[in-house]
């Protein structure tokens, strides 16, 4: 008997770092969390790795040029979206920091991005993408891994 396994949807979120600072831009006209605030990040498309997603991301929304080596792997989280996203609520996300890069840092994306702007790491917009604060905090409490939206 084949058991029914959930598949996972696999991305990379790319935390840009300097100066006490990190790197965030507010989503617009995606359809998904519109006005608030993000990282570069995106799905892995097949036959990509983490990093070679999030060094592809990061070229495509902000002009950042990576070298793979520079990226460390901060955090992993375990989520479910809900259930209204069906199988594609599974998520695994993958969050690097990176301290260098190659690059005028700009928006890329003007239809899908209308703010691009450094937030000091201890005054965080109110506006930022739920998950995503809360993985920012799990890697200054220096917590590798965690589960969010499950029913226990």
């Amino acid at each position: 008997m084949i058991k029914d396994r959930h598949k996972e949807v696999p991305a990379s979120y790319l935390f840009l770092l300097k100066d006490n600072k990190i790197l965030l831009q507010r989503r617009f006209n995606t359809g998904y969390m519109d006005g608030y605030y993000s990282v570069p990040a995106g799905h892995v498309d097949k036959g990509e790795t983490f990093t070679q997603c999030a060094v592809r991301e990061a070229k495509e929304e902000i002009g950042a040029e990576l070298n793979l080596q520079d990226l460390k792997l901060a955090h992993i989280m375990h989520r479910f979206s809900g259930g209204e996203w069906g199988e594609l609520g599974y998520r695994i996300d993958l969050f690097f920091t990176v301290e260098k890069w190659q690059g005028n840092i700009e928006i890329k994306e003007p239809e899908k991005c209308d703010d691009l702007k450094w937030f000091d790491l201890a005054n965080l917009p109110e506006n930022i993408i739920p998950y995503v604060a809360t993985a920012l905090e799990n890697i200054k409490n220096k917590i590798i891994y965690s589960e969010l939206g499950w029913k226990e």
